[in-house]
């Protein structure tokens, strides 16, 4: 099944709302970096959350796009989680970190797709 990188995205933003995830952004990063072309940025209030939103994200993805993660780093620690599926990255935070380490700030000049969540 063929899917755009938006598509992938927007799965995983509707699995993460609907697993209770806070403080979602969408930031196209396409026309900015090589590296990807979506940063998914989200915050689980806890560690429990944060280990149940990647699960659930792994699982929508999977069903919806046929797309496993290339890889899942964090996971042992659950403040930050970052999920690659190449041409869009996944980031799970608890809200600490996502406040310390500010992604959003480092990519402001980047475009956000408006989510109608």
């Amino acid at each position: 099944m063929a899917y755009t990188s938006l598509e992938l995205a927007k799965v995983a933003v509707y699995a993460a709302d609907a697993k209770k995830a806070t403080d979602i952004e969408l930031i196209d990063l396409s026309k900015l970096s090589d590296v990807c072309d979506y940063f998914l940025i989200v915050s689980a209030a806890n560690a429990r959350l944060a280990d149940a939103l990647v699960d659930e994200i792994e699982e929508k993805v999977f069903k919806n796009c046929g797309a496993k993660p290339l890889s899942i780093e964090g996971r042992a620690g659950l403040a930050w989680v970052l999920m690659d599926y190449g041409s869009v990255v996944v980031h799970v935070f608890l809200p600490e970190t996502r406040d310390f380490y500010r992604l959003e700030r480092l990519w402001g000049e980047a475009p956000r797709v408006d989510l109608d969540l």
